[in-house]
């Protein structure tokens, strides 16, 4: 159960802890924080679970899919290190990111 740091869109950040096979999308809902929409609830068909993963992570992360790559594309605020939350799957490596909620578009 790797302890994660989510940072809000107010810049405050809160350590949670995650449970292993849910996704970061899941884990952070569930954490009450509100604004990060997830209105496909983690179906990869929309970007209103954008997050920005701390860069030292990204080894960690699976591959990003060409689906995930051109909902990216579709906003406003992408950069390096964009990833859609619903994507990543909680696992021991993720022990210790720090992962942002992206402005929302």
């Amino acid at each position: 159960m790797p302890n994660i740091t989510v940072i809000d869109r107010s810049g405050n950040a809160r350590d949670v802890q995650a449970d292993n096979g849910l996704s970061l999308m899941e884990v952070i809902r569930d954490n009450g924080f509100d604004e990060l929409l997830a209105l496909c609830g983690g179906c990869c068909s929309c970007a209103t679970c954008h997050v920005y993963v701390a860069p030292e992570f990204s080894a960690n992360l699976p591959a990003m899919s060409e689906d995930e790559n051109d909902l990216l594309d579709s906003t406003d605020n992408r950069n390096d290190q964009s990833r859609l939350s619903c994507q990543i799957p909680v696992t021991d490596a993720l022990e210790g990111v720090q992962v942002t909620i992206a402005p929302e578009d």
